[in-house]
């Protein structure tokens, strides 16, 4: 569980990051539960468009994909959301 402070922080850096990944009409599959969780080991912090069409809000989508892959919801605006967890292998970001 990361506290306020360190969402803040993550906030500040995911405003830099751009858009990775898009959640459409399939909704959460095990391809794309799979691609995010790559995603995360690589990068540590992803941003998410959650399309329209894809039948859940960005709120639901967060709420599943944290819990799907074990990480954190840091944030969802609009129709994006962003998504925090820690490297095993290569562990960049230094949480405050």
């Amino acid at each position: 569980m990361i506290t306020s402070k360190q969402r803040s922080y993550l906030r500040k850096l995911a405003n830099k990051e751009k858009t990775i990944l898009q959640i459409g009409k399939g909704g959460i599959s095990p391809a794309l539960v799979e691609q995010v969780n790559e995603a995360l080991e690589a990068r540590e912090l992803i941003k998410i468009h959650v399309l329209e069409n894809s039948g859940l809000s960005p709120r639901e989508a967060c709420d599943a994909l944290a819990g799907e892959t074990g990480a954190e919801g840091v944030q969802v605006v609009g129709s994006r959301i962003v998504l925090y967890k820690k490297s095993e292998e290569n562990p960049r970001i230094q949480l405050p």
